[in-house]
């Protein structure tokens, strides 16, 4: 598909906002409620959406993940984090376990990268983050299959603000 040829097919969000309620809830429960760290949850948000091919997705996640602060280096390594040595034993697992629970038809979720995030989390951060995987990985179902072009994130996103202080 050609970019400048990329046009919304349905404006999901506005069509069917009850359908997005849970995805919201999800989110906010994200934010507000898990020992998760928001620069973590930026690396998973932005893994998923290249394994899934969302250009949506990562154009918003580079955009947010920036303004809490990560470094470029990270964000342009993250495709290649196996080998950049940026990344901190607890986000390389989280990074595995987002890359096993995001492909799931190819191996399921392999002993040895259950072992490696159960290292690095909690019971209930392991389930936090496999609910920011779900969450983004549906996120991403979205966006692809309704093609938002990826120069709308910045309007998404402040969007997303005015909605999470009404």
């Amino acid at each position: 598909m050609n970019a400048t040829t990329m046009t919304p097919r349905i404006e999901y969000a506005q069509v069917a906002p009850g359908a997005l309620a849970g995805l919201y809830s999800a989110s906010h429960y994200l934010r507000t409620q898990t020992s998760l760290e928001p620069r973590l949850v930026h690396l998973v948000f932005l893994r998923a959406s290249q394994i899934n091919g969302c250009a949506f997705c990562v154009a918003m996640h580079v955009l947010e993940a920036k303004e809490d602060g990560e470094r470029d280096e990270r964000l342009h390594g993250l495709v290649a984090w196996h080998e950049a040595g940026w990344y901190s034993e607890r986000e390389r697992a989280a990074l595995a376990w987002t890359e096993a629970v995001t492909k799931l038809g190819e191996a399921h979720v392999p002993d040895d990268v259950f072992g490696r995030a159960r290292a690095s989390f909690s019971e209930k951060e392991l389930v936090d983050l496999t609910l920011a995987i779900a969450t983004i990985n549906t996120w991403n179902r979205f966006s692809i299959a309704f093609r938002i072009p990826p120069e709308r994130a910045p309007e998404v996103i402040a969007a997303l603000r005015q909605r999470s202080h009404a």
